[in-house]
């Protein structure tokens, strides 16, 4: 499963998920959640406080390219 640590979160996604949209999955301490990469909006959200899911957003907005490439490359086409 391809993953990135990005500001203390990992960052990741399954390699069965092609079919979905992009999204990161990211976990930290126990808690999960399920970010889309078109919108920033949560999928679901398994733990992590409202300001965990600010720095998440702004980790994913700052890093956007970044997790794109990393879906693309493991997804090309």
């Amino acid at each position: 499963m391809p993953s990135k640590l990005l500001d203390g979160y990992r960052f990741f996604f399954y390699s069965n998920e092609r079919n979905e949209p992009a999204h990161m999955h990211v976990w930290k301490g126990g808690s999960e959640a399920k970010i889309w990469l078109g919108t920033l909006e949560f999928a679901y959200n398994y733990g992590f406080a409202e300001a965990d899911l600010s720095r998440i957003r702004r980790a994913t907005r700052r890093h956007i390219d970044e997790l794109y490439d990393l879906w693309d490359s493991h997804f090309p086409g």
